[in-house]
Parts: structure tokens; C-alpha cells; sequence
């Protein structure tokens, strides 16, 4: 590393936490809604509880904004650094956002900052892991077993595709962080507690002839 990385690390290291603890749910849900998402819902400030709680154009504003400020810092990073300097930019705003300085130490779960850095660092494996995570979300309808089986994908395809060691270390952090982080939904999908998506396909449909039972009554 020479000397304008050097000056330049630090700032840019701190900066990428900094974006990373932005809460974008609790702010989205304040500024244009009156809501604390933290007050409602799973508690959590990440995107699935801001579409649980804020609806889906909020939920989608959120997940953009949470994975742009993980995705801007790492790909700037492997613009300049090596491996071992870019990971560790990388991985600040993911640390940003789940333990915040602007809430106190709290956060959300880094799934979507997360992901928006191993785009911009590694964009094929991204690749499959979206895929890994919208097959277990189709078939099981289970967010957090989706998100596990991502950090899971991750984690076995980074030192098989001969990826840097730095990547291969973090990817084995990553799968720590993120089991981890969902403990408290590991415990409900033993329980068989574990709320699950509910797609257009899934919802329940009247009987023939309920909806006309209905309106004859009214």
C-alpha cells in the first residue's frame, strides 16, 4: 500500500461505515409516513420489516437505499485498494448497519448491504446466490431460511471459484455473521414458528359459490 492509500484508507473506511449506518427504514418510515418501524412489525430496521410494516413501494425505496450504501463503498474500494484493504471497506458499512452509531448500537440484519457488496466485489456469485435465495424463498416461503442459504451458497462458491483469500475469509464471516444474526429465527423455524411469506398463489381463494352467498345475504 503506498502513501495515497495510506491517506486515503481511513476516510474511506469511516465514510463507508457512516453510509452503512444510515437506518433508511427508520428514516423513510418517519420523514413520509410518521412510523418507526422498530415499533411495529419484527422490530427490525431492514427491508423486510420496512415491506411488512410501510408497504411495497417503501420496502423497495429501502432495500435500494440499503444496497446502494454497500454496493457505492465496496465498489470504490476495489477501485483503488487490494483485497486486503477492500474488504475491510467493504465490510464497514455492512458493520454500519447493523450495529449504528445513530442508533445507538442497534441495527438490522446486513442482508441487503450485504449483498450489494458481494455485487459489486464478486457479481457471478451474486448471481447464484440471488438465484439460492429466490428458489428457498419460492419453496419455502421463508425469508431468513433464504437469506441463510445465500450466506451459505456465498461462503462454499468464493474459495471454489479461486477468489483472493481476503474474499474467501470474509465470506466465511459473512455465513458466521448472518447465522448469527438470525439466531431468533433459527430458534422459530425449529418451533415451526417462523412466519412465512404469503405469494398471490398461496393466499386462500373463496369457495364456489361463497362470494355470491355473500353479496345475496348483504
Amino acid at each position: 500500500m503506498n502513501t495515497l492509500h495510506l491517506i486515503l484508507f481511513l476516510p474511506m473506511l469511516v465514510a463507508a461505515y457512516l453510509a452503512g449506518a444510515v437506518p433508511f427504514g427508520v428514516v423513510i418510515g418517519k420523514v413520509f409516513f410518521g412510523v418507526d418501524i422498530r415499533e411495529h412489525g419484527s422490530g427490525n430496521v431492514g427491508t423486510t420489516n420496512a415491506f411488512r410494516v410501510l408497504g411495497k413501494k417503501a420496502g423497495v425505496a429501502v432495500l435500494a437505499c440499503d444496497m446502494l450504501k454497500g454496493y457505492v463503498p465496496a465498489l470504490l474500494a476495489s477501485l483503488v485498494f487490494g483485497p486486503w484493504a477492500t474488504i475491510f471497506i467493504a465490510s464497514a458499512p455492512v458493520v454500519g448497519h447493523m450495529y449504528s452509531v445513530f442508533l445507538r448500537g442497534s441495527g438490522g440484519k446486513g442482508i441487503a448491504t450485504g449483498s450489494a457488496v458481494v455485487l459489486a466485489l464478486v457479481p457471478a456469485i451474486y448471481l447464484v446466490c440471488i438465484g439460492t435465495w429466490i428458489a428457498v424463498l419460492l419453496l419455502g416461503r421463508i425469508v431468513s431460511l433464504a437469506s441463510l442459504s445465500a450466506a451459505v451458497t456465498l461462503a462454499i462458491l468464493v474459495p471454489v471459484t479461486g477468489q483472493p483469500l481476503p474474499y474467501i475469509i470474509a465470506s466465511v464471516l459473512v455465513l458466521i455473521l448472518v447465522t448469527f444474526a438470525h439466531r431468533g429465527n433459527i430458534a422459530r423455524m425449529r418451533q415451526h414458528r417462523e412466519p412465512r411469506v404469503t405469494f398471490p398463489w398461496n393466499a386462500k381463494r373463496p369457495a364456489v359459490g361463497e362470494t355470491g352467498r355473500g353479496a345475496g345475504g348483504a
